[in-house]
């Protein structure tokens, strides 16, 4: 029983680590990363696609991103959609590829980001908490139900706890490098 509420902890929290992973990714730091595009939809053949549907997107230097779509008609409809997706970028077009530059951050704008990074641990942390909720609920109930003894209880408590500590300490590394890369850049 408390390996099974281990279990279920570990593949919630995994969850949260992983959707963290992905907001931090789509966080713009200064340097030029294909996952800055990765919220971008396209008008394209009568219907929104993303961008990753259209067309590749890659790094040719740190400030520098190349999107090149699969079909040439498309490329004003990718253009547009990059312009208007609020990400504060203009990319320019030699008809073939887009080359979109990554302009440097303002003061300003890294401290929004920053907080927008603090935004997305606490997220996390939340989530992180609410796979502990389950998890110790779970071996509460089985006590209650004479499933396990109150010492097995105490034991599988102490074991989600654990366990929860170590993913709080693995956000907060992720966070604060993040964040490092944003204010120092």
């Amino acid at each position: 029983m408390i390996e099974e509420a281990l279990e279920l902890a570990q593949d919630a929290m995994d969850t949260a680590k992983e959707r963290l992973g992905k907001a931090l990714g789509r966080v713009r730091a200064g340097r030029a990363n294909p996952a800055l595009l990765d919220g971008v939809r396209v008008e394209a053949y009568g219907a929104q696609m993303s961008l990753r549907e259209v067309a590749t997107v890659s790094t040719a230097d740190a400030r520098l991103l190349i999107v090149k779509p699969f079909d040439s008609n498309v490329i004003q409809s990718v253009e547009k959609a990059i312009m208007n997706a609020g990400l504060g970028l203009n990319p320019s077009s030699d008809g073939v590829i887009l080359r979109v530059p990554i302009p440097p951050l303002t003061e300003e704008r890294r401290k929004g980001l920053a907080k927008l990074v603090g935004d997305e641990a606490e997220n996390a942390k939340i989530a992180l908490r609410a796979a502990r909720r389950d998890a110790n609920d779970i071996l509460k109930k089985a006590e209650k139900d004479k499933d396990i003894s109150e010492d097995e209880l105490k034991r599988g408590l102490e074991q989600i706890q654990k366990l929860t500590d170590t993913y709080v300490t693995d956000v907060d590394a992720t966070v604060k490098k993040k964040e490092s890369e944003i204010l120092d850049d």
